[in-house]
């Protein structure tokens, strides 16, 4: 079976992390399948949205297999250096795995939705930050071990979790590398729900099917306008609003969303 599963059903795209014997860690194949599924959903034109999740009921995932990664990185720790991280170990992997930390360089501006069920540690963690809807299971345990071994969590963590959630609650969570519970989890903000382990599947549909029923191009533009203007000044952002307003009252979508409402029916999206 291949390192990551990736399949399509309607308007919905699934990526099922396929490595359960070691925690759903991810070696050099996953890395790369899953890049590459990543790129296929933000290009199909009719998928509207994606759900992540790990194989079995034990893991979400662990990181990187760091029995594949710390040799390569130890061999190469000079380089690793002069680059700042962004050498490529071979098979086209970038170290610090930011396709699978959830594209720091690839914008993705469909929704995406985490399925979380057990251990969701140190990439596992980076690659949830990248996501826009979390449901956990009961048995999830969340946690930023990296310092713990003295390593550093390159994929996002120490920018993006004191943006996601509180301050204090981030640096809690980065400083001491302790594992939390689902329900700590949601207390600080980080899952929006958390459901017995047979519900973490059909929760994360459900809130697919909810998105999929909005017009796709209205969707992709509010998270567009949310994700980039985080890193604006507020009047920037606000009048970046206003840019990505009108290219949504333009297209078809719009037309037919307002014909729906005084038809009283519901609308037929064509995705422009």
């Amino acid at each position: 079976m291949p390192a990551i599963i990736y399949e399509k059903k309607g308007r919905i795209a699934f990526i099922t992390i396929n490595r359960p014997e070691r925690r759903n860690a991810l070696n050099f194949e996953a890395f790369g399948l899953l890049a590459k599924a990543w790129l296929d959903f933000r290009d199909d034109p009719d998928l509207w949205v994606a759900i992540i999740t790990g194989a079995g009921d034990k893991a979400f995932c662990a990181g990187g297999d760091l029995k594949e990664f710390i040799p390569m990185i130890t061999q190469n720790i000079g380089e690793l250096s002069a680059s700042g991280g962004t050498q490529t170990l071979g098979h086209d992997v970038p170290v610090n795995a930011s396709l699978v930390a959830v594209l720091r360089e690839v914008e993705i501006y469909k929704p995406i939705i985490a399925a979380v069920n057990g251990y969701c540690i140190a990439g596992g963690m980076e690659m949830l930050q990248g996501t826009d809807i979390r449901i956990a299971s009961e048995n999830a345990t969340f946690a930023i071990g990296e310092p713990r071994r003295g390593l550093f969590p390159g994929g996002g963590s120490p920018t993006k979790l004191p943006r996601q959630i509180a301050f204090p609650w981030a640096m809690e969570i980065l400083l001491t590398a302790e594992p939390i519970s689902a329900q700590k989890a949601y207390h600080y903000g980080i899952v929006n729900q958390v459901v017995p382990p047979a519900e973490l599947m059909p929760a994360a549909i459900r809130y697919a099917e909810l998105i999929c029923k909005n017009g796709p191009v209205a969707v992709r533009k509010v998270k567009e306008a949310a994700v980039r203007g985080l890193g604006l000044p507020l009047k920037e952002s606000l009048d970046q609003e206003m840019i990505y307003a009108a290219e949504v009252f333009s297209t078809e979508d719009a037309m037919e969303g307002i014909h729906a409402f005084q038809e009283r029916r519901e609308p037929r999206w064509k995705g422009r």
